[in-house]
């Protein structure tokens, strides 16, 4: 039978033991700079593949949307609204020469929608949906036709807006396309700039006419740099605000000055 002093000794022996056992299993430093980056890794993956299926965030950085979406808007794109192709992926997985969409479902007039602009070296756009397959698209003194008949539009204000980066009086407007969708629009040089005044033009299969809401600063399928936007260009449905600063005021990359000018009221509000 064994003394206390020798059990003691021999649990001692014990924990020693595996105290010795765990420091025989450390890491070497290479082998802790391998796990860490793999953890790495795995959340870079893990964001890729969420950013390329899911919802992807991007910022807002012209006036061409506006009065809707600001300079220094940040908001998420649904993936899933309309489905896959390689618009989804990241660069360079986007040069892929592939056509088509997977899961695939049709964008609607007066949806707000990125594209890649194909002629502008792949960039990101986001524009208005405002003609579809089939449909004929005109500007007659600033007003839209859809299939020959006049889009309604109501004037509600002429006041002080951002235009070309300077402040300025602009009419603003209610726009009714024929499914029911409403938004506003802005006119900076009146109804009789050069983008005012267009068509007709018809909209091929497989493909879109995208428009900016601030119609006279807007470089869109109006102009030769855009034209009509291919179906398996689209990115995804512009959906919420996340986050808004006030781009005008303060630099975004200068986020110390971002408390001052940040647009509360905008934060999680649908873009509409």
């Amino acid at each position: 039978m064994k003394s206390v002093k020798e059990l003691i000794s021999g649990r001692g022996g014990m924990e020693g033991e595996r105290i010795g056992k765990s420091a025989g299993d450390e890491m070497t430093p290479a082998e802790e700079a391998w796990d860490i980056l793999k953890t790495i890794l795995l959340a870079v993956a893990i964001t890729l593949v969420f950013r390329m299926v899911a919802w992807q965030p991007f910022n807002i950085p012209s006036g061409s949307m506006r009065p809707n979406l600001l300079v220094g808007d940040f908001l998420v794109v649904s993936k899933f609204e309309y489905g896959y192709s390689k618009a989804s992926l990241i660069y360079p997985l986007t040069r892929l020469p592939v056509e088509g969409r997977l899961f695939g479902s049709e964008p609607e007039r007066g949806e707000v929608v990125v594209f890649k602009n194909q002629a502008d070296r792949n960039r990101d756009y986001i524009k208005r949906v405002i003609g579809v397959p089939g449909d004929k698209i005109q500007m007659i003194g600033g007003v839209l036709y859809l299939n020959d008949q006049a889009v309604p539009r109501q004037q509600i204000s002429d006041d002080p807006v951002w235009c070309n980066n300077t402040r300025g009086n602009a009419a603003s407007y209610i726009e009714t396309l024929p499914n029911g969708i409403s938004y506003k629009i802005q006119e900076c040089e009146g109804d009789n700039d050069q983008l005012d005044n267009i068509g007709p033009q018809f909209v091929p299969a497989g493909h879109y006419f995208m428009m900016g809401d601030n119609r006279d600063n807007s470089q869109d399928s109006r102009t030769p740099q855009v034209g009509f936007v291919p179906a398996d260009q689209i990115v995804g449905r512009a959906q919420r605000l996340v986050f808004s600063v006030d781009g005008h005021d303060t630099n975004i990359l200068k986020f110390w000055n971002w408390p001052t000018h940040i647009r509360w009221g905008r934060i999680f509000d649908p873009v509409e």
